[in-house]
C-alpha cells in the first residue's frame, strides 16, 4: 500500500511538470518581428586592406535570403565576370561571394546589397549593406551626392545607375560606349544617389536607366543623363540632373507583310518626311499611303495589291537611303472598320471626326449629313470637311449650340479605302451640354526669363487633354473643361519650335526643362479656377 502511494505521488509529479513544460511552451502569437538580420562578423574582416582574398563569407545573427540580388547589388568598380553569390533560392546564416575576376592593385572595392539581404521568415530588409575592402593600404573614403530625375516621367523612376570615368590622358567620349565605368552607384528606391569609396580626382559623370544592364551605354535603349563639364573630388557640391533618351541614328529595319496591302516596316530615330517608293513596276491606277502607328516605332505602307512574286522598295530621307525586297504571300486584306471620337456626349470645344483602319481614298459629301434636332423640328446642318495627310481621319467642323441633339448620318458607300471598300449605313446620335456644366481653369505663368512655352493640361491620369504654345509667360486659360482633377506640365521651348527637344551627349546639349505644377487642380461645373505658376 505505501509502495503504490509512493508511485502514485511520483507518477502525479511527473505529469506535473510535464504540463508545466507543456503549458509554458504554448505559443501566444506575441508581437510581429520587425528587426533586420544584424552583421556578426565577416571573413576577411570589413574594410580590410591589402586585400588578396578570392573568397567572402559575411555571417548573420539569424538565417537570411537573397531577394532580387541580380538586379539590386551594384559592384563598384565593377567587375567583367560578376561573382558567384550563395545561398540561391535557401535560407542560410552567412553569405558566400566567390571572386572570379583578377582584382586591381590599390583600388578600393565596395559592393552593395541594397536592400537585397533580408531575414527568412518576416523579410525585414537590411537596408543599404556594404561590404567594402582594399587591395591597397588605405580605404579610399571620399564621396558624391545629388539627385536624377526623369523630366518625363512625373513617377518615381527606381534603378538608375550613376557613374563616374576617370578624366585621364586616356580619355575619350565614346567611353561611355564601349566601357564600364570606374565607380558605379545606384538611386534604388529613391532619386539620390550617394557615390562612396571614391578616389581624388577628375571623373566624367553621367547617369544611366540602363535597359539590358551591362553597364555600357546603348543609346537604343538606355536613357542617359550628364554633366557637361568634369568634376573635380572631393567636393561639398550636389549635382542634380536628368535623364533621357536620345534620338537615335535613323535606322529603317527589314520589313514584313502583315495583311495583304499592308507592309510593317520598323525603324529606330527619327523617321518623320521618310520616302518609300515601290520600284517594282506596277499598274496605272496604283495608290500607296504612309501611316505611323500612334505610339510605336513602326509605320504600315498599305498599297493597292497587285499580283507580283516580288516587291523592291527605296528608304530614303536626306542622306540615309537603303533597298528591301519582300515577297507577298497573305490573302486577306483588312477590313474597312470606322470608330467615331465621341459617344453620347460631343463636347462644346471639340470637332467631330472619324478614324478609319485603312486609309480613306474618297469621301462623298453628298451622302453625309448632320441633322441638328429640337424637338420634332429637324434641321440640316452645313458643315466643312477635312482629311488628315495620313488619310485616315475625317473630321467635320460645324456651329456646335449647347444643349442640343444631333445626328451624324452616313449614307452607304459614303467612304472608300484604298482597297474600294465602302461603309454600311450609320448614324452616330451625340448632344451637347450647356456651358455651365463646364468649367476654366487660368493660370498665370511668370518666369524670370523670357521664353517660348509649351503648356499641357493633363488629365489625373496624366494623359494630354489640352496644349497651347506660348512665346513668352503669361496667362493660360483653359475653357470649357468637364469637371475632374487637372494638372499642368510646362516645357521651357528654348529654341521656340514648338516641341520638346531631347538632349545629346556628344554634343554636350541638355534636353529642354520640363516641370509639373506641384499639386492636382481641382475643378467643378460652373467653376472658374485661377493657379500661379512660378518656373524658376
Amino acid at each position: 500500500m505505501r509502495i503504490s502511494l509512493v508511485k502514485f505521488l511520483l507518477i502525479l509529479m511527473i505529469a506535473s511538470a510535464f504540463f508545466d513544460c507543456a503549458r509554458r511552451g504554448t505559443p501566444t502569437g506575441g508581437s510581429k518581428d520587425t528587426i533586420p538580420p544584424v552583421l556578426i562578423k565577416a571573413i576577411p574582416a570589413m574594410e580590410t586592406v591589402n586585400f588578396k582574398e578570392k573568397q567572402i563569407k559575411i555571417y548573420f545573427d539569424e538565417y537570411i535570403k537573397l531577394k532580387d540580388v541580380s538586379q539590386k547589388l551594384v559592384i563598384s568598380p565593377p567587375q567583367k565576370n560578376d561573382p558567384i553569390l550563395t545561398p540561391v533560392g535557401t535560407a542560410s546564416k552567412f553569405i558566400t561571394i566567390k571572386i572570379l575576376d583578377t582584382l586591381d592593385a590599390n583600388t578600393t572595392y565596395s559592393f552593395n546589397f541594397g536592400n537585397s539581404i533580408v531575414d527568412n521568415n518576416e523579410e525585414n530588409k537590411l537596408e543599404n549593406f556594404k561590404y567594402v575592402f582594399s587591395t591597397g593600404t588605405y580605404i579610399d573614403s571620399l564621396n558624391l551626392a545629388g539627385e536624377v530625375t526623369d523630366p518625363m516621367e512625373k513617377k518615381l523612376v527606381k534603378g538608375i545607375d550613376v557613374m563616374l570615368y576617370e578624366y585621364n590622358a586616356s580619355y575619350t567620349d565614346s567611353v561611355i560606349y564601349k566601357q564600364k565605368p570606374r565607380y558605379i552607384g545606384n538611386t534604388l528606391d529613391s532619386t539620390l544617389f550617394d557615390l562612396t569609396n571614391l578616389r581624388a580626382g577628375k571623373y566624367l559623370l553621367i547617369a544611366l536607366k540602363d535597359g539590358n544592364n551591362n553597364k555600357i551605354y546603348n543609346p537604343q535603349v538606355d536613357k542617359i543623363g550628364f554633366i557637361k563639364d568634369t568634376i573635380t573630388i572631393p567636393t561639398d557640391q550636389k549635382y542634380n540632373f536628368t535623364i533621357f533618351k536620345e534620338v537615335p541614328k535613323l535606322k529603317v529595319f527589314r520589313p514584313k507583310e502583315v495583311s495583304k496591302g499592308r507592309i510593317h516596316f520598323g525603324f529606330e530615330g527619327n523617321a518623320n518626311d521618310l520616302n518609300i517608293e515601290l520600284l517594282s513596276q506596277k499598274p496605272a491606277d496604283f495608290k500607296s499611303q504612309i501611316v505611323f502607328e500612334k505610339g510605336k516605332d513602326t509605320l504600315n505602307y498599305w498599297y493597292t495589291p497587285f499580283e507580283a512574286d516580288s516587291l523592291s522598295f527605296l528608304v530614303t530621307k536626306n542622306d540615309y537611303a537603303e533597298k528591301f525586297t519582300i515577297r507577298p504571300r497573305i490573302s486577306k486584306i483588312d477590313s474597312l472598320k470606322m470608330t467615331q471620337n465621341a459617344t453620347g456626349i460631343l463636347h462644346l470645344i471639340d470637332t467631330f471626326s472619324i478614324t478609319t483602319n485603312t486609309p480613306m481614298v474618297s469621301f462623298d459629301r453628298s451622302k453625309i449629313n448632320i441633322i441638328n434636332i429640337t424637338g420634332k423640328d429637324t434641321t440640316a446642318v452645313d458643315f466643312t470637311e477635312i482629311l488628315s495627310v495620313s488619310k485616315t481621319k475625317l473630321t467635320l467642323n460645324f456651329e456646335k449650340k449647347h444643349n442640343t441633339d444631333y445626328n451624324f448620318e452616313l449614307k452607304s458607300k459614303a467612304i472608300t479605302d484604298i482597297f474600294s471598300l465602302s461603309n454600311d449605313s450609320i448614324v452616330y446620335k451625340l448632344k451637347t451640354k450647356a456651358p455651365e456644366d463646364y468649367g476654366i481653369i487660368n493660370v498665370d505663368l511668370t518666369s524670370v526669363k523670357n521664353t517660348a512655352l509649351i503648356v499641357e493640361l493633363l488629365n489625373e491620369k496624366d494623359v494630354l487633354i489640352r496644349l497651347i504654345k506660348l512665346d513668352k509667360p503669361q496667362k493660360v486659360s483653359f475653357n470649357l473643361l468637364s469637371p475632374g482633377n487637372y494638372g499642368v506640365r510646362v516645357t521651357i521651348d528654348e529654341n521656340n519650335n514648338g516641341v520638346w527637344d531631347t538632349g545629346s551627349f556628344l554634343d554636350k546639349r541638355q534636353p529642354e526643362v520640363v516641370k509639373y505644377f506641384d499639386k492636382k487642380i481641382e475643378l467643378r461645373a460652373n467653376w472658374d479656377v485661377n493657379e500661379s505658376f512660378i518656373l524658376d
